[in-house]
């Protein structure tokens, strides 16, 4: 994989999988906010309703986020497994460390970010 200095995959594997742990427990704590609101306009208000509707779209739309997240996560493990990881996925060179420090679960070198 590299020449220089191997990626230690352990701590790759240890790092991802802790995030997803944490992305799992924001699920859970988060699942309220995504819940449906209701229709009632007696006991809240029009305004009040129309506060509740947008939290509950940012509240889906940061969960999508997460579930992307959980996604691209799931596939660097996948790419653990299979030998393929701190590989770039458009060009096949070896991604930074540096880079693969900042995020785990990234899949192409620098130069190819447009590609991906």
């Amino acid at each position: 994989m590299r020449d220089d200095s191997p990626l230690d995959l352990d701590r790759f594997r240890k790092l991802l999988e802790d995030r997803l742990a944490e992305l799992a427990a924001l699920d859970v704590s988060t699942k309220d906010s995504r819940a449906p609101v209701a229709l009632d306009q007696q006991s809240v208000g029009r305004l009040s309703r129309m506060d509740a509707l947008q939290g509950q779209a940012m509240a889906l739309a940061t969960e999508q986020r997460r579930k992307a997240e959980e996604s691209r996560i799931r596939a660097a493990l996948t790419r653990i497994d299979n030998g393929d990881y701190g590989l770039c996925a458009v060009c096949d060179e070896d991604i930074p460390v540096k880079r693969l420090e900042l995020d785990p679960a990234i899949q192409t070198c620098v130069d190819c970010v447009g590609g991906s």
